[in-house]
């Protein structure tokens, strides 16, 4: 096996391990991003729960309440953290179909004089 050879065959080992490696961390920030989705869909639902009283536990009181504060900071509130889609803005008015215009009249001859 020639000197080149040696390099390339080091090369490709080396590159290979190096897309094994960016691979393996790829699939680490998926299932890291998964996770957070999933907190973040837990979280909602319990808001949603505890707005419904149907889940309560001491623990959750202050997280609640921050969260009420931010929405009212937002302003009117949203469809996070309901099981309802948010709402379709309504559709502007068509505008109405201009009058048509009355027929030209030709124009008439000056008087005679």
């Amino acid at each position: 096996m020639s000197f080149m050879d040696k390099v390339k065959s080091t090369m490709k080992a080396g590159a290979e391990q190096a897309a094994a490696k960016a691979q393996e961390e790829l699939d680490r920030m998926q299932t890291r991003r998964e996770l957070g989705q999933a907190y973040s869909d837990l979280g909602e639902k319990a808001f949603s729960l505890v707005e419904r009283s149907e889940l309560s536990h001491p623990e959750l009181e202050g997280l609640v309440d921050h969260v009420k504060r931010l929405q009212e900071k937002l302003g009117p509130p949203t469809s996070v953290g309901t099981d309802e889609p948010p709402a379709e803005p309504e559709p502007e008015p068509e505008p109405e179909p201009e009058p048509e215009a009355a027929p030209a009249q030709p124009d008439e001859p000056p008087p005679a004089s």
